[in-house]
């Protein structure tokens, strides 16, 4: 495979063409990486990768807030460095990135103007206008850089990447719609390329002429009012002409940020077009990405010249060892990245990173299963949802004599109606990969078992997982017979008509909207809140991929409205004191879910060691499900 094949940029030799993409990671309170940092790189190195791309290291906290790790002074080398030496033991190399900051994209308060290119609007409040730099404040960051550079390579970094995409604060520099400057900083692209060229300047002194420097830039942002591809072309051929040794493609900004950071409603290499365009006019080595986690299209795209490399970013979070898996043909056996975002979610709430698929993500020392020992305990799991699968699979690996027990025909539970609509069948390849390790690790799986209280008692298992997840809520609305829940339709067991009405406008509610769109002329969300997707508990990237498809494909929201009705061939609804009549041929209840956890009561003091997981404890995430299953276990 060319994935594999042995490369080099610049002076770095790199073993194959498979990088990590930047993330942003937490550190210590003085901006060094933390122990979890540096295992977490370590473990992605020993996973294969021939290169990592650390996320962003902002090179001063003079003008913004730390948003992540700092690399500023000699104090910061020693955490870096042991991150670098560990990753160098597996045979990856590590490319450190720096950053001059977030710029108008900096989440701080709506009380404090960021700094950008020009007084535009602050993203996260945009009732504040940002502060313009000074030319002597752009100087002093283009020092800064430069050093930042140094310190970078004094702990042992084989390259630098700058950080000038995805309307951060470079990009904001290099992009008519944020800089309205009329200094040497602004006007025609080669001023507003400025900032940025002097910053790589500053980065070529402090390492020198042989250590390589890449830039990960933006040619397209697909956003109104953005960058278009044309210009982009031209940025990077300036970028090649400023000495660079290879070029990082991203797209997108946090306007359109499911654009930039892939979901599962985006399509897989959504983002190659851009990058093969960028090839075709630079003779340096490009590094492509977005949903590129097939290998085969990994390869493809290689192979056919769109991409020299391939960035892998929330992939490896979900499977550390991709590269080695492939490598090796086990393909079948990697963790699937479901798009969910989950971690980016966590990251801007204040936390570290979580992988909804992965429970050691950001963990991997600490939460690593005990080692087998010869005490055989027996395990009973209800229900084969995610929760019920994970729990099962940790019970394996842990060597117990496990029993799973299914009331349906398959696993999967509620992963069904969540990944069959057309745009999420990245959640079916998770049902996929957890029975295949089911069937791999020999769990004893009984379907179409209903549990009932005696049967379980009679078993005297020493662990009992409840995972027997949630069924939909039908709420009491006259006339709620003429109506179906939304998981009949997500599954096909009931085929819509032409004129639709969902009534909820959740997460379900709208995916299941979008869905029905696809075969019916006329599909209504009606809300009682005043928008859809008010409380759902998602990552901005989905949530604007969400939105945008429901505007795409003209599907009505009424929102602020009470339905107190539903006929055979109507929905009537309240909506400022005001009464409507919606006619339609087909009705569909998206008002949530409730536990399932008859069995929790008749079981909790009969048993001694009973845990009730996922959904059946309440209603949440795939992620709450699949880490609840594995620390139930990991805990015994």
């Amino acid at each position: 495979m060319k994935l594999f094949d042995r490369t080099q940029i610049a002076g770095m030799k790199l073993k194959n063409r498979i990088v990590m993409g930047p993330m942003g990671t937490t550190g210590e309170a003085d901006g060094a990486y933390c122990r979890e940092a540096i295992n977490y790189f370590e473990e992605r190195a020993k996973g294969g990768a021939g290169l990592i791309i650390t996320g962003a290291n902002v090179v001063t906290t003079k003008y913004e807030a730390r948003p992540c790790t700092e690399l500023s002074n000699f104090h910061h080398v020693e955490r870096l460095n042991m991150l670098i030496e560990r990753c160098h033991h597996y045979g990856a190399k590590v490319c450190v990135q720096v950053s001059p900051g977030l710029g108008r994209q900096q989440f701080t308060d709506p009380f404090t103007p960021p700094y950008s290119a020009s007084d535009c609007s602050a993203f996260w409040f945009p009732s504040l206008k940002c502060k313009p730099f000074s030319k002597e404040q752009i100087h002093d960051i283009v020092n800064k850089i430069g050093y930042s550079a140094s310190l970078a390579k004094m702990a042992g970094a084989d390259a630098v990447e700058l950080h000038a995409y995805g309307g951060y604060l470079l990009d904001q520099f290099q992009s008519k719609q944020w800089n309205t400057r009329t200094d040497e900083y602004g006007g025609e692209l080669k001023n507003r390329m400025r900032f940025t060229l002097e910053c790589i300047d500053s980065m070529r002194k402090n390492v020198g002429t042989d250590f390589p420097i890449l830039v990960k830039f933006t040619p397209v942002h697909r956003a109104k009012g953005g960058r278009e591809l044309e210009e982009g072309l031209k940025m990077v051929k300036i970028l090649e002409n400023a000495g660079i040794d290879a070029i990082h493609v991203d797209v997108g900004c946090y306007e359109v940020w499911h654009k930039a950071i892939s979901t599962v409603y985006e399509k897989e290499g959504h983002q190659m077009d851009v990058v093969g365009a960028v090839k075709k006019v630079v003779s340096l080595p490009v590094l492509g990405q977005g949903k590129m986690f097939d290998p085969e299209k990994a390869e493809k795209a290689v192979s056919d010249g769109k991409t020299d490399y391939i960035v892998l970013a929330h992939q490896m979070l979900a499977d550390p060892a991709w590269a080695n898996k492939v490598k090796k043909g086990n393909t079948m056996d990697i963790v699937p990245c479901i798009g969910c975002n989950e971690c980016l979610l966590a990251g801007f709430s204040g936390k570290h990173y979580y992988c909804a698929v992965n429970p050691l993500c950001y963990a991997e020392k600490d939460y690593m299963l005990p080692e087998k020992t010869d005490i055989k305990k027996s395990v009973l799991i209800i229900g084969g949802g995610p929760g019920g699968m994970s729990a099962a699979i940790t019970a394996a690996k842990r060597g117990f004599n496990v029993e799973l027990w299914e009331k349906s025909s398959r696993l999967g539970g509620n992963l069904w109606p969540a990944g069959l609509p057309t745009f999420k069948h990245d959640v079916l390849n998770l049902i996929k990969y957890m029975e295949r390790q089911i069937l791999k690790l020999g769990v004893k799986v009984v379907l179409n078992k209903e549990a009932v209280e005696e049967e379980v008692l009679d078993g005297k298992y020493d662990k009992i997982i409840l995972a027997t997840g949630s069924k939909p809520f039908m709420p009491p609305i006259s006339g709620i017979e003429n109506s179906v829940p939304a998981n009949d339709y997500l599954l096909g067991i009931k085929k819509p008509g032409k004129r639709v009405v969902v009534i909820g406008g959740g997460l379900v509610g709208c995916e299941t909207a979008a869905y029905m769109k696809e075969t019916s002329e006329k599909v209504t969300i009606v809300e009682m809140l005043e928008d859809i997707l008010a409380i759902s508990e998602h990552c901005l990237n989905n949530d604007q991929a969400l939105r945008t498809m429901i505007k795409e494909r003209n599907i009505d929201v009424v929102g602020s409205a009470k339905v107190i009705k539903i006929t055979p061939d109507s929905v009537i609804y309240i909506k400022n004191d005001k009464e409507y009549t919606l006619e339609c041929d087909t009705v569909i209840i998206a008002s949530g879910y409730r536990s399932n956890n008859e069995l929790e009561d008749k079981l909790q003091d009969k048993v001694e060691n009973l845990t009730v997981i996922g959904d059946a404890g309440a209603p949440r995430k795939i992620l709450n499900a699949i880490h609840e299953g594995y620390h139930a276990i990991r805990v015994m």
